[in-house]
């Protein structure tokens, strides 16, 4: 028996393979975006597949359909985006959170919120674990995107506890792989597009902050086992690497697998970033059975590919 299944962001990066990945396990998917960071060639050779729908909606507005299960991820996920239109990122997490939820109490459809890292803040608990209440700043130029995935997990427990909607959040770590936006700001794809194209490599502060890289193959893998956990299973799950890399290693492996002769060049870290970010996923373990299995170097390689043929 086919599911129905409705992702929203479903053009962008992660929701793109999401896309691909439930077709493959012979589901029908409903692709819903508004092209704000998404993009139709994430999904073109999705097009053809007669249980694959597109449909151009904006989430901020209620929508109508009938699925079994919703997977949020729409929202602007990088700092360049959603810091390009601050309100709209907030309304793009809590309104959507309140239709998308609102659709899945009347349809009695099991609904997953990507969450994220970032509702930790900058964490003075290393790693972090799911208990952690983080360190977040409600007025500085990240706490559109911060405060508005905190409030969205809020909304998700509170339409549990009062409507008994069936919800799964997951807290997604740093994720990389093939179509991410060439430009979107975010580490991974500057230093791979600065190196491709022989630039400097920018890197921020002293490079002695860290980060958890987890290819978005087994990012998929998570999301998806958390949704097929039974109704006992909420959340909030970490979903995330826990190897742990600083940015300066990252920027010396990309030089590295690129044969690039970018130099490194360092400029003054922006406010608010964290200095560390890690998961602690032993409930993921635990709970899910998942573990990311891509090493740095081979989910880099495939994301360098990738890149030589968009850039």
């Amino acid at each position: 028996m086919r599911k129905k299944i409705l992702v929203t962001g479903g053009a962008g990066f992660l929701g793109s393979h999401l896309c691909e990945r439930l077709l493959n396990e012979n589901n029908e998917v409903l692709c819903l975006d508004n092209y704000f960071t998404g993009n139709k060639q994430n999904i073109e050779h999705l097009i053809d597949n007669p249980f694959f729908e597109l449909i151009r909606h904006d989430v901020t507005m209620p929508f109508f359909v009938e699925v079994d299960e919703i997977y949020n991820l729409a929202c602007p996920a990088s700092p360049i985006h959603y810091q390009y239109n601050p309100i709209k990122t907030i309304k793009t997490s809590v309104m959507g959170a309140i239709n998308m939820l609102g659709l899945a109490k009347r349809i009695k459809a099991k609904i997953l919120q990507a969450s994220t890292s970032e509702v930790y803040g900058d964490p003075e608990v290393h790693p972090q674990k799911e208990e952690y209440w983080g360190s977040v700043n409600p007025i500085g130029p990240r706490s559109c995107y911060d405060e508005g995935k905190r409030c969205a997990e809020s909304l998700f427990v509170n339409y549990h506890n009062q409507n008994n909607v069936r919800i799964k959040i997951a807290r997604i770590f740093n994720t990389y792989g093939p179509r991410m936006h060439p430009a979107d700001g975010r580490v991974v794809s500057n230093f791979i597009v600065q190196a491709l194209q022989g630039q400097d490599i920018t890197v921020y502060g002293d490079g002695s902050q860290t980060r958890s890289f987890c290819y978005s193959d087994d990012l998929i893998d998570g999301l998806i086992r958390l949704m097929n956990t039974d109704d006992s299973v909420k959340g909030p799950i970490n979903i995330g690497n826990p190897d742990e890399f600083t940015i300066l290693e990252l920027a010396q492996k990309v030089i590295e697998l690129t044969n690039s002769k970018s130099k490194i060049i360092y400029e003054e870290l922006p406010t608010d970033d964290p200095m560390q970010r890690s998961p602690d996923i032993n409930k993921a373990r635990d709970i899910l059975n998942w573990k990311p299995t891509i090493k740095l170097e081979e989910g880099l390689i495939k994301t360098i590919e990738y890149f030589k043929t968009v850039i």
